[in-house]
């Protein structure tokens, strides 16, 4: 798989700040991957998504050292339209992303699609198409404002979705919703893993992460201290010593293999956990 995204030597202060956002980052994200984004708050990550996206330093001004390559070209060489259409961005909270100029949730998925120009027959058939993806159809009257909060991530998502972005950023989507909200907002995300897109997540729930993802970053402290893939990193227990959450199953594992049991491997997720014990008791009987 190809590079798509490249952070070379990146450090970024946001204006009338002295210590810096994000400090020497060095990665690259390649086509098709789901990277999941965890680290306490204020360790950089959302300032890692606006990033990606070029909102720093085009909107949010600051200063930039190194460069962040989207498809090997700097982001700041780059025109919003054309980002715009490279990458989706799915903001933290959905009422931030609501256009307020739309009465209805059809209209408000449509909206990007009206703004880049889309005949109207495409739209329509774009907008029905996304909206059976991300389950809402049966909102498509209602106003957006109007929505529940999961249902507004899902609108949120929709409206990025139906643009057919390569790369969708994801910054904390379930951060305000309830587990029937959640649940609903990941069948969309594992969608998009499905589809082979690139999805970079943000989130704490990081059992999540340990199901979805493909490879994580870890960011303590405006740096990454750590990355690879998901099984790697997410057993690191060292980690907990940065404030960084772990699964609840690689804790649980990590106490087993202390108490002198021998499993053949930490697990990251509940079904790891069943098989390495299972695999144990089986040996034991």
């Amino acid at each position: 798989m190809g590079v798509v995204i490249e952070f070379k030597d990146v450090t970024y202060s946001y204006p009338l700040t002295t210590v810096p956002a994000i400090k020497n980052v060095n990665f690259a994200i390649e086509q098709g991957k789901f990277y999941g984004i965890i680290g306490e708050n204020g360790s950089g990550k959302t300032t890692l998504c606006s990033l990606i996206r070029g909102f720093a330093p085009s909107f949010f001004k600051g200063e930039l050292e190194g460069q962040v390559l989207i498809d090997g070209k700097p982001t700041v060489e780059y025109s919003e339209g054309d980002l715009a259409l490279r990458i989706g961005y799915v903001f933290q909270n959905p009422f931030n992303q609501i256009s307020g100029v739309k009465e209805t949730v059809f209209e408000e998925v449509a909206f990007g699609l009206e703004n880049f120009g889309v005949p109207v027959d495409e739209i329509e058939a774009r907008v029905n198409a996304v909206m059976k993806l991300t389950k809402i159809e049966h909102l498509a009257e209602k106003n957006p404002f109007e929505l529940s909060g999961g249902q507004q991530q899902r609108a949120a998502l929709a409206s990025i979705i139906v643009l057919e972005p390569d790369i969708i950023v994801i910054d904390e989507p379930t951060s305000q919703l309830d587990p029937e909200g959640t649940e609903s907002v990941f069948e969309i995300i594992a969608a998009m893993k499905e589809a082979k897109k690139t999805v970079i997540l943000v989130e704490h729930k990081v059992d999540l992460i340990a199901e979805y993802a493909d490879e994580v970053f870890v960011f303590s402290n405006g740096e990454l201290i750590r990355s690879g893939a998901k099984q790697d990193v997410l057993t690191d227990i060292s980690l907990m010593e940065h404030g960084v959450q772990l699964p609840q199953m690689a804790i649980l594992g990590d106490k087993l293999i202390q108490r002198g049991l021998k499993l053949d491997y930490i697990p990251i997720t509940e079904q790891q956990a069943k098989d390495v014990i299972g695999k144990l008791i089986s040996r034991e009987a």
